[in-house]
């Protein structure tokens, strides 16, 4: 396929400095095991490798802690492929994929895994087959829902908003009730977030369109995002703070912010940053626009094999293993709130959730409906590139230096450029 040839792989290469491995696991090996190396930066991996390895002697995994993908994680895979030194399995996020398989690192995995597709939630199956072949195995999902203080909405009569117009009057009746407090935070400088609230709009910023990519993300519908998120900024009806700092756990906690849009994952977040607070927050799923069900997703992990792998069939046993054993979400739930990709280790996941934090609606139900509700999606080789550029461009919308939808505009024409200059043929706009 063009997308990959050899000429675009080459001129896709970033010139990245490579970092130091770190947290490489020591426990020895049995006598004759298949060594199998793995890079991640995932929470909890060694504990899945112990684990793996505890119930093996066929095969032994060897684990390398790395920095998170954004932070370094990706650089260090990719020079590792450039240098023919990568590790037997790699860490990849469904939204840094394509990256990845564009530096021609990754062996196809379509028949090795082709009798678990059923298995998984199609965003997931989706995710890791973006030119149609099996590219990584899924690990979990990570769809976006509304978490809210139901304590707040309740004590003033508020509705909790189901469509985004309903959102705007929320924000602005949470604003009355207490001119400190808003409905929730935007933050400008998480294009990953960005993403995932234009998910649910119907717009893939990217597509497949024969030997091109065809590039979307001033489209109509983040145009109407966009649209609608600069109407909230200009009318100060949300905050500014970064997620996860500790502003924002304590605006949070202080009732300063009345509700979360974040992924599955923050159901932890809330657990470990405000532990003190179960029993005042809610889940449901995210507002829709005109009502139509329809959900993004923010992160989600997968892991794929070496090309030059010299132990392709144990990697992908591992793998299998780590994506739908039933004891991997067992593990998780030690420590945090796993949602699978697999559909059946997400029944154990939720029989395992201890629950007692949240009212309302049981927490698995609203995401598995979530899950149920995103549209198609494809990312593009650059999406990474993009995440960055976005929190540049967006910075000076909250200053009124710049609108969104401009915003916008010019982060098409960034990525446009970015794909030209990488040796790639480009089209632009929707698919007529």
């Amino acid at each position: 396929m063009a997308l990959r040839s050899r000429r675009a792989v080459l001129r896709a290469s970033l010139a990245l400095g490579s970092l130091t491995l770190a947290g490489c696991s020591s426990s020895a090996a049995p006598p004759g095991a298949t060594r199998v190396r793995v890079w991640s930066w995932l929470t909890g991996m060694d504990r899945y490798v112990a684990a793996f390895n505890a119930s093996r002697r066929d095969v032994f995994v060897e684990l390398s802690v790395i920095a998170a993908g954004l932070s370094g994680g990706y650089a260090q895979q990719s020079n590792a492929i450039r240098g023919h030194n990568a590790p037997d399995v790699l860490h990849v996020e469904y939204q840094g994929l394509p990256q990845i398989l564009l530096t021609g690192g990754l062996r196809e995995l379509t028949d090795d895994v082709a009798d678990l597709a059923d298995g998984y939630s199609p965003a997931a199956w989706r995710g890791v087959r973006p030119d149609g072949r099996t590219w990584a195995v899924p690990m979990d999902l990570a769809p976006m829902v509304f978490y809210h203080r139901e304590d707040l909405f309740d004590a003033h009569g508020i509705a909790v908003p189901r469509t985004w117009a309903e959102f705007g009057s929320a924000a602005r009746a949470v604003r009355e009730v207490d001119p400190a407090a808003r409905i929730t935070t935007f933050p400008l400088n998480d294009g990953s977030f960005f993403a995932g609230m234009c998910w649910q709009a119907g717009d893939p910023w990217w597509s497949v369109d024969g030997d091109a990519w065809r590039v979307d993300i001033a489209g109509a519908g983040t145009l109407r995002t966009a649209a609608h998120w600069q109407d909230m900024i200009a009318g100060d009806l949300v905050a500014g703070l970064v997620h996860g700092s500790q502003d924002w756990i304590a605006a949070m906690h202080e009732g300063r912010l009345w509700g979360l849009l974040g992924a599955s994952w923050s159901v932890g977040t809330l657990n470990r940053s405000i532990p003190q607070d179960a029993g005042r927050w809610a889940v449901t799923t995210m507002p829709t626009w005109d009502g139509a069900p329809a959900n993004g997703i923010q992160g989600g992990t997968a892991f794929g094999v070496s090309a030059e792998s010299r132990v392709p069939e144990a990697a992908v046993e591992f793998l299998r293993w780590l994506s739908t054993d039933p004891e991997v979400p067992r593990i998780g739930s030690a420590f945090t709130t796993p949602f699978p990709a697999h559909l059946p280790s997400r029944q154990v996941a939720r029989d395992a959730y201890r629950g007692g934090y949240f009212l309302g609606d049981p927490v698995y139900d609203v995401l598995d409906e979530a899950a149920r509700r995103v549209p198609d999606w494809t990312w593009g080789p650059n999406a990474l590139r993009v995440f960055s550029t976005a929190a540049d461009r967006f910075g000076p919308v909250r200053t009124g230096r710049a609108t969104l939808p401009d915003a916008v505009r010019r982060l098409q024409d960034d990525a446009v450029a970015d794909l030209r200059a990488r040796g790639l043929s480009v089209r632009e706009g929707r698919r007529a």
